[in-house]
């Protein structure tokens, strides 16, 4: 496909492997904005967005042949509304304060929006320097991340839709003290013991990540540097905002070793 939208067969080839991997890397230092193409950025979106998807749905739509396997999943369900909610904020926010003049707006709300929530960190504009809160939202989209089971990172879906649930139980257990609520994933009722293994999994992430900031923040780098350096490199994202909104080159070896083990 990136061959036919006028790509070499080299780029063709790298970039449908970075592609598929959910690796965000290119040949170029302009990303997928180095070809300037609607076509392509419209191919690298829509395979960015399967790559993201469980892998193992995607097998069981192959061996079912029913594509309605998809909207029966809901993981899938709220990954793509999180992803449709996500760009169309975004391409708005553009439009309104016109950051751009034309289409491109468009093209590049929905293309860094749906970079950024899948953890895959192509470009093809400097969203660090997007107006009011896009920024700061493009990263907290990063830490849901991808499906579970697929290339993408952050925190995975499935596990934010039953964090989301297990909280809303607890406020109906507030107003019904003697209620039995069960948390369901669909139709499937999810056991205790997998509702505290996700929490286990967020505590850990937070406190990780909390860690790593203080030791970034030690280093002499700013808050905003900081703590998109560490969600960057512990969510497998790559870009990040403030001093390494273009490359990490510049931060201190102290503070590149730390962003190593995150």
């Amino acid at each position: 496909a990136y061959w036919s939208a006028g790509m070499s067969w080299f780029d063709a080839l790298g970039h449908s492997f970075s592609t598929v991997a959910i690796g965000g890397f290119s040949m170029y230092d302009a990303s997928i904005g180095y070809f300037d193409s609607t076509t392509i950025e419209l191919i690298c979106v829509a395979f960015m967005v399967l790559s993201s998807i469980s892998f193992g749905l995607h097998f069981a739509v192959w061996r079912e042949k029913r594509l309605g396997q998809y909207l029966r999943d809901p993981e899938f369900c709220f990954f793509i509304m999180l992803l449709l909610l996500l760009s169309v904020i975004t391409i708005l926010t553009l439009l309104v304060s016109q950051t751009y003049h034309d289409h491109t707006g468009v093209r590049h709300g929905l293309f860094e929006a749906v970079s950024i929530a899948t953890t895959a960190g192509f470009g093809v504009a400097d969203f660090s320097s997007w107006p009011g809160a896009l920024p700061f939202m493009l990263f907290v989209a990063a830490f849901v991340g991808a499906c579970s089971g697929s290339a993408g990172g952050g925190i995975k879906v499935i596990r934010i839709l039953l964090i989301l649930k297990q909280g809303m139980r607890e406020v109906l257990r507030l107003i019904h003290p003697n209620a039995v609520i069960a948390v369901k994933i669909g139709r499937t009722s999810v056991p205790d013991n997998v509702s505290q293994a996700v929490w286990g999994f967020f505590s850990v992430y937070i406190m990780l990540f909390l860690v790593m900031l203080v030791g970034m923040l030690a280093t002499g780098l700013d808050q905003v540097t900081a703590w998109s350096a560490v969600a960057s490199a512990l969510n497998n994202l790559g870009p990040g905002l403030g001093e390494v909104s273009y490359h990490y080159g510049d931060i201190p070896a102290t503070a590149k070793w730390i962003l190593v083990v995150a």
